[in-house]
């Protein structure tokens, strides 16, 4: 089974470069489950797009304009959503932030 480390060090584990704006830090994972911490600059936008993996995001920094299907709010710091599988979804970020991002099952295409 393809697994993640058991214990994850915020400050000894790298960041991917998505684009210019967003980083993202994969924290753990196995194959039903993976957190990826997402982190973004002011304007960065996850376009949107769509997946077969249950999401559910905690705002753990920052103001972003989220959209879930036909629906669009504005979430801030606290704040979280759930994205059922093949929904689309995006964001875009209003003030400099991070989301941490849950899959189930896991991201295959984050780790490859």
């Amino acid at each position: 089974m393809l697994a993640s480390d058991v214990f994850f060090k915020y400050l000894k584990t790298e960041w991917e470069s998505v684009d210019d704006k967003i980083q993202r830090q994969i924290v753990g994972f196995d194959d039903k489950v993976m957190m990826v911490n997402v982190r973004f600059e002011k304007g960065g936008v996850g376009a949107l797009h769509n997946h077969p993996h249950s999401q559910v995001t905690h705002i753990s920094e920052g103001k972003f304009e989220v959209t879930i299907g036909e629906e669009t709010t504005v979430l801030e710091k606290g704040d979280s959503f759930h994205v059922p599988s093949e929904v689309n979804h995006g964001v875009v970020c209003l003030e400099a932030g991070m989301l941490v991002d849950v899959f189930s099952p896991m991201r295959e295409d984050f780790i490859q």
